[in-house]
Formats: structure tokens, C-alpha cells, sequence
């Protein structure tokens, strides 16, 4: 499982990058380079959404491994 938790990690980091562009520069990557709400982009969104809904897993994770 560790694949999906390195893909998942990466599609959550892509998602961070573009929300950092929107912010400070009022640039969506993503827009960008696949269009406006194409279906496309509207897949990325979505897979970017769902990958940080599977990380808060690792909340829990990340506490079974400190031993706490």
C-alpha cells in the first residue's frame, strides 16, 4: 500500500502548489495547462480532493508509529 500512499501524497502536494499559485499570484496551474473546468481538469480536482481525504488516515497512522 505504500504506492498509493506515495501517489495519493504527491496528488495532495500538486494540489497545495496550485492553491499556494491561486493565492499569491491569482494563477491555476491546472487551469492552465488543461483548460477551464474542462472534464479533465475537473478530474484532477477531483483526485486531488479525494487524496486529502485519504491522508487524514495518516493521522492515525502517524500516531501508531510514535507509540502513543
Amino acid at each position: 500500500m505504500k504506492w498509493l500512499d506515495y501517489t495519493l501524497l504527491t496528488l495532495a502536494i500538486i494540489g497545495c502548489v496550485n492553491w499556494g499559485l491561486i493565492g499569491f499570484f491569482r494563477f491555476d496551474l491546472v487551469a492552465f495547462l488543461f483548460g477551464d473546468m474542462s472534464w479533465f481538469t475537473r478530474i484532477i480536482y477531483a483526485l486531488v480532493g479525494l487524496s486529502g481525504l485519504y491522508l487524514i488516515s495518516f493521522f492515525g497512522r502517524i500516531r501508531g508509529v510514535d507509540g502513543d
